[in-house]
């Protein structure tokens, strides 16, 4: 599991007497005492916990005819969703939304059940090969094509994705409308590796052309903690906590 924290410091009004005794300290400790004002005004004010859930790991599909492949999830990832499902349900998750693909629909599904929600579905928090006619799991990428395999994992996309700007403010704004919508709430999003790298690199200020910086197992837990007042914090990458006791479930790319 890849832990990140980011504490964005903002300016707290304080009384006078407060700030004066703030300016009385040396230069480092004046530094370190905003750094930890900082970080706590962050916690007190963020409302909302975006919990993503990558999706399960899929079968690998290639239509013939060049319809969108949108794949189901295999066995094992079927098994993923329920056991990530499982973990989740220990939570408290007041809202749950979903990519229209069928590996996230599959993967939401015991999600719904177990914690008693309807997934309500955004069509921009779709991947952004939606309309591939293809789609080859990573790991088998890796074993069937190499290089390409290698430009993904080092964040640099295909040029048949030319609109992933376009793909990239829309996950973006979609994500915002939602951290907008249900202040003071715990939210699952079930959707995909590429979604969560969209946003985490708009939390972290990543460069959108090589956004795909972090690895996001199938059915992993990635955390995002986002205030009223715009402080978005990532509290985690990765967690794959549910795949104790089942290694089986640990699918590498």
């Amino acid at each position: 599991m890849i832990l990140v924290r980011r504490a964005i410091c903002s300016t707290v009004p304080r009384g006078k007497k407060k700030a004066s005794k703030i300016s009385e300290c040396s230069p480092d400790r004046q530094q370190r005492l905003f750094s930890h004002f900082g970080a706590l005004n962050l916690l007190r004010s963020s409302k909302v916990e975006l919990i993503f859930v990558r999706h399960g790991r899929p079968e690998h599909i290639e239509t013939s005819d060049g319809s969108p492949a949108d794949p189901p999830l295999a066995e094992i990832g079927h098994q993923q969703a329920a056991a990530v499902a499982r973990w989740l349900s220990e939570e408290k998750i007041d809202y749950l939304y979903s990519s229209p693909m069928r590996r996230a629909r599959q993967t939401a599904m015991p999600l719904e059940e177990l914690c008693g929600l309807v997934a309500n579905v955004r069509e921009e928090i779709s991947e952004f090969d939606r309309d591939s006619s293809a789609y080859v799991p990573m790991e088998v990428l890796k074993e069937v094509n190499r290089p390409a395999w290698e430009r993904f994992a080092s964040g640099q996309m295909s040029e048949s994705f030319r609109s992933l700007t376009t793909w990239s403010s829309g996950v973006v704004a979609a994500l915002e409308e939602i951290v907008e919508r249900h202040a003071g709430q715990r939210v699952g999003v079930v959707c995909h590796g590429g979604v969560i790298n969209a946003y985490l690199a708009h939390c972290l200020k990543f460069d959108s052309d090589a956004f795909m910086k972090f690895d996001v197992d199938y059915s992993s837990v990635t955390r995002v903690l986002a205030s009223s007042q715009g402080h978005r914090s990532v509290r985690s990458v990765n967690e794959t906590t549910h795949f104790r006791g089942s290694p089986h479930l640990s699918i590498r790319d």
